[in-house]
């Protein structure tokens, strides 16, 4: 009898410490490997100017942070690896606040605005969030969450990544950004821009 109860004890912390391996595998997959780089200068296009109306009712315009580095993170409330990534981005807004790096969350959620403030409450984000009409033509065309844009302080796209990025990804790759210097820009067509959403083809160093 006192075997049978040391087998099933047994038995039970086995079951245990697979399912712990099992979590933390599952969790480690949730971060991209994606690795710090952006792309060379040359290989950089304008991103089109993008407009959306903030949580507060107020518009945010990409145009008006022209001379600063821009990641636009799009997410969802109801996104597990988003919720990994947040706290990340979070620290970096504060860090950078006054460095030249301006944040900004897109929210895909369908929900309204409920669902969105809550996750601002559990975050306590220091960016703006902007809520597009999911139902426009004009909204933003994503293909996956956590989709992040990193915009250079020319107004050119330098990098997009697709899935929960760890911060010392975007960290490096914002140093580097920032250590660029503010150029003119010539004009450029509507068919020479890159839409701030477009990150379909995934990492592009």
């Amino acid at each position: 009898m006192l075997d049978n109860k040391l087998k099933h004890r047994k038995l039970i912390q086995y079951l245990l410490f697979g399912v712990a391996v099992l979590w933390i595998a599952i969790a480690s997959q949730s971060w991209t490997d994606q690795k710090a780089g952006v792309r060379a200068v040359k290989d950089r296009t304008p991103v089109a100017n993008l407009v959306f109306p903030r949580l507060d009712g107020h518009s945010w315009r990409l145009s008006d942070h022209r001379g600063e580095v821009v990641l636009i993170n799009y997410w969802a409330s109801w996104c597990a690896p988003c919720r990994e990534e947040t706290p990340g981005l979070v620290d970096l807004a504060r860090e950078y606040r006054y460095k030249g790096l301006s944040i900004v969350g897109v929210s895909m959620d369908e929900g309204g605005k409920q669902a969105v403030e809550s996750f601002l409450r559990e975050f306590h984000l220091p960016y703006p969030v902007l809520m597009p009409d999911l139902a426009s033509p004009s909204a933003p065309a994503i293909d996956a969450l956590p989709t992040t844009v990193l915009v250079d302080r020319n107004g050119r796209a330098a990098k997009s990544y697709i899935g929960a990025v760890r911060e010392s990804v975007f960290r490096a790759d914002v140093d580097r950004l920032l250590a660029e210097a503010v150029t003119t820009l010539p004009a450029t067509s509507a068919n020479h821009t890159e839409p701030a959403g477009g990150a379909r083809g995934g990492d592009v160093n």
